[in-house]
């Protein structure tokens, strides 16, 4: 991944001012007012909040004895950072907010789901009105065929959808799908992508050489993961010798078009137009997971963004625009196999229900209004040139790139091709300059090896205070 550096462009912290045109009720009070004479001006100094995680100390501490590590999901315990995990109490538009009243921008968003902005009015209301009928069925609901209207006209490759509750759900009926339908066994997938806590995907590559997986994580049986064959992201001849030495045994490719789960890594120049020609040419099925990229790099995801269309499509938080959600499609040929229509079994008690198509719904309606992924864009450069100068401008190695609303940026000097590459990144460095940006009011993922995001509730001003903070902290590291 080529490093994106900054463009001779600075950015300070900016006062907000707002003319007496202001079109607040409360501004032209203000402005009226200042015109009389009589009036009293008071000069008052506010002191900054000291920050503190207290309250988030105790409530984690209470946290680790009932849940394992005192989360439930490992990434929130901030192994990778080191520090207090913070304990959130609300979210809002581009904002998040701890028990102890500290107030972060927020460039997790959920882990991406929260691309309109948290909490959104719209969609709080739509959500309010789904509730009065029922919060779950347990049957059909129009609103399913809503949503996958909606995704199967976005999304290139999708004919038939079938939601799901998570991405990990979703690859996994993926997963079966591919081998049903070939009647094969061996996938391949690469280093550093993350396709869900099934036991088949719980591998990684051996020193950067393919290889029969081993398992990854203790209570996966070597049997299951046998035929997970594995291979560094962004490396053609490795997929070539793969498919050399299983012949007519590949199912199917499956992978994040750009990588999220290691940083931010983008396919290199044809490699998604390769492995595109080399299953077609094996009889073999490509397959996107694109439960991150999925309406975010664009409406139609990455596949159009690249311009590549996979056979099969895994989706997940964004469709559910907040709520529990995952969804896997493609051909129709394909889906066709899936019960009832079909041999192919999958089921799932809350799938479709109807709080998550709700939200769903309309997440999508305000992301397809003109000039939001355009918006994403503008704003996402802004943050990253801004990042990588300052990081630059201060004395340290850093790359990084952007594309759409999903970003993210390495200490080292790069370029970053793939999780070897990503793994000589400066993850001390990184710890100190996350704790650092915690203490300025800005939330990102608590890892090295995560992608960020941004949302279209996230303002100019949010991104000028941004990179001020970061480049405070970059010149004290």
């Amino acid at each position: 991944m080529a490093a994106v550096s900054g463009i001779g462009l600075s950015w300070g912290s900016k006062v907000s001012q707002r003319p007496c045109s202001s079109p607040s009720s409360s501004s032209r009070s203000r402005c009226r007012s200042s015109g009389r004479r009589g009036v009293i001006r008071m000069a008052v100094t506010v002191e900054k909040k000291k920050f503190t995680l207290q309250k988030s100390e105790e409530i984690f501490n209470a946290a680790k004895d009932l849940m394992p590590g005192g989360v439930n999901s490992p990434v929130r315990a901030f192994k990778s950072v080191g520090g207090q995990p913070i304990v959130i109490d609300s979210v809002k538009g581009s904002r998040m907010w701890d028990v102890d009243g500290n107030e972060y921008i927020d460039y997790v968003g959920s882990w991406g789901p929260a691309i309109i902005g948290h909490a959104d009015d719209k969609v709080l209301a739509a959500l309010a009105e789904t509730m009065k009928k029922g919060t779950s069925f347990g049957a059909p609901c129009a609103l399913e065929n809503e949503l996958a209207e909606m995704v199967i006209a976005a999304v290139p490759s999708i004919e038939m959808v079938r939601f799901v509750n998570s991405g990990t759900e979703a690859c996994m009926g993926v997963l079966r799908l591919a081998r049903a339908f070939t009647d094969r066994l061996k996938i391949i997938k690469f280093e550093g992508c993350y396709h869900g806590h099934a036991d088949p995907f719980l591998v990684k590559a051996g020193s950067g050489v393919a290889t029969l997986g081993l398992p990854d994580s203790p209570g996966v049986p070597k049997s299951a993961t046998i035929d997970t064959l594995t291979s560094p992201y962004n490396d053609f001849q490795t997929i070539e010798d793969l498919f050399k030495a299983h012949k007519e045994e590949i199912a199917a490719v499956i992978l994040e078009p750009v990588v999220g789960n290691s940083g931010f890594i983008p396919p290199s120049a044809d490699f998604l137009n390769f492995l595109r020609q080399i299953t077609k040419e094996n009889g073999a099925l490509l397959i996107f997971d694109e439960v991150m990229t999925g309406f975010r790099l664009a409406y139609g995801g990455a596949q159009e963004y690249f311009g590549i269309t996979p056979d099969l499509t895994t989706l997940g938080k964004i469709i559910g625009g907040g709520l529990p959600v995952g969804a896997y499609g493609g051909r129709r040929d394909i889906m066709e196999m899936v019960a009832p229509a079909g041999p192919m079994y999958q089921a799932g008690t809350l799938s479709g229900n109807p709080l998550a198509m709700t939200a769903g719904i309309h997440t999508l309606k305000r992301l397809k209004e003109p000039g939001s992924y355009e918006y994403l864009d503008k704003i996402t450069a802004e943050l990253v040139r801004g990042i990588l100068d300052a990081g630059k401008n201060a004395g340290h190695e850093m790359c990084g790139g952007y594309i759409s609303g999903m970003f993210g940026f390495f200490f080292t000097k790069g370029p970053v091709y793939n999780f070897g590459d990503a793994k000589k990144s400066d993850a001390a460095k990184f710890a100190k300059f996350y704790q650092a940006m915690l203490e300025e009011g800005v939330y990102f993922a608590p890892s090295q090896f995560e992608a960020g995001f941004t949302g279209l509730a996230h303002t100019s001003e949010d991104i000028q205070r941004t990179i001020a903070a970061a480049d405070k902290v970059l010149r004290q590291l």
